[in-house]
């Protein structure tokens, strides 16, 4: 109490235009939560969305589809091309589940404000298992958003990268051994450093361009070659663009094959002429950051966790935009993962292993 006492005294000496300052910066810090986000029901939300032109069977696209009944109020169609049946839910983020529309916006909301998965939990009115489950069935949809990034203009380009991490509890599994011994925090010794890009290392190639779109993703363990570069980034920027990177010859070779205009920073120089490498740094630093404050990821889960940071803390726009963005998207893509396979993930997905 005496330390709330301390900040109204403080408050009460600023001016006028100083409390309208920090009230404003307290309001744009801290987003509030709404607690009613719609009226609508899913069934309502998702035909808007996904069948708002025309009916289209999730299975196979095609539109030859009637009517076939209800099931729990819910209308059932049939495909009369791959005589399949679906519904508005069918290979959606909300199929095969029970909770209302107006929980799954509040927990996309948690999403974009970065929330840890306990605090989400208790805001959304649902299991850690369950908040769990949610982060990744999204993350896996807004892969499909990632996917369908190109780049063009100035683009910058890099690698970073993180410790490879089998973070989890694989006591009860019975499909996964580690392949090394646990590494226990707050225990000296416990870990072998190895100096430069050993195997431990995991690679994740990088490009930003100055419009606020990025694209990356795992590739191989330790140093990259061309094709580990290639495997990320080839087709994902528009030929005649001006590709900016360090000295990495085989960035060199990468912009020839993709009809790209190369200019390359000298070492230890920040700029080359009205070029630099600055936003592709700023980048790094903030999926470092974002990366840090989850507490370190599982390898298995970083490239979900990528398109995350990607979305909320790169992609510009204000934080209202892009929220409705990611809603939209996510919840009207036609993909699902089902929960029971989350824990069944190549524990190291890289494009190349050696």
């Amino acid at each position: 109490m005496s330390n709330i006492n301390t900040l109204l005294q403080l408050f009460s000496e600023l001016s006028k235009e100083e409390k309208q300052k920090f009230l404003a910066s307290l309001s744009a810090k801290v987003p509030s939560i709404p607690t009613e986000f719609t009226s609508e029901t899913r069934e309502e939300y998702l035909t808007k969305l996904r069948f708002s032109k025309q009916l289209i069977c999730p299975h196979c696209g095609n539109t030859h589809i009637v009517k076939n009944g209800t099931h729990k109020g819910q209308q059932r169609y049939l495909c009369k091309s791959c005589k399949k049946t679906f519904c508005v839910t069918t290979k959606s983020l909300m199929a095969y589940t029970k909770q209302d529309l107006s929980t799954w916006y509040k927990y996309i909301n948690c999403m974009m404000n970065k929330m840890p998965l306990r605090q989400t939990a208790r805001e959304c009115g649902i299991s850690l298992k369950t908040s769990f489950d949610w982060r990744h069935k999204i993350l896996d949809a807004l892969q499909q958003m990632a996917n369908s990034v190109k780049l063009d203009g100035i683009v910058e380009a890099d690698e970073t990268f993180f410790r490879l991490s089998f973070k989890g509890n694989h006591k009860k599994s019975k499909t996964f051994t580690m392949p090394r011994k646990s590494y226990k925090r707050g225990v000296k010794g416990n870990k072998i450093k190895k100096r430069g890009l050993s195997k431990d290392q995991v690679c994740v190639p990088s490009a930003v361009n100055r419009n606020g779109l990025s694209f990356a993703k795992i590739s191989n363990l330790g140093k990259p070659n061309l094709m580990d570069i290639k495997n990320v980034l080839d087709k994902r920027i528009e030929e005649n663009s001006v590709l900016v990177t360090d000295k990495n010859y085989s960035y060199k070779i990468f912009s020839e094959l993709n009809s790209l205009d190369l200019v390359q920073i000298r070492a230890k120089k920040r700029t080359e002429g009205i070029f630099n490498i600055q936003h592709i740094n700023n980048y790094h630093g903030k999926l470092k950051e974002f990366i840090r404050s989850r507490h370190g990821v599982a390898t298995k889960y970083l490239n979900n966790y990528i398109v995350w940071n990607n979305l909320v803390n790169y992609s510009k726009g204000s934080f209202e935009e892009k929220e409705v963005i990611f809603r939209d998207f996510v919840t009207s893509v036609n993909t699902y993962t089902k929960c029971k396979t989350l824990p069944h993930r190549n524990p190291i997905p890289v494009l190349r292993r050696s």
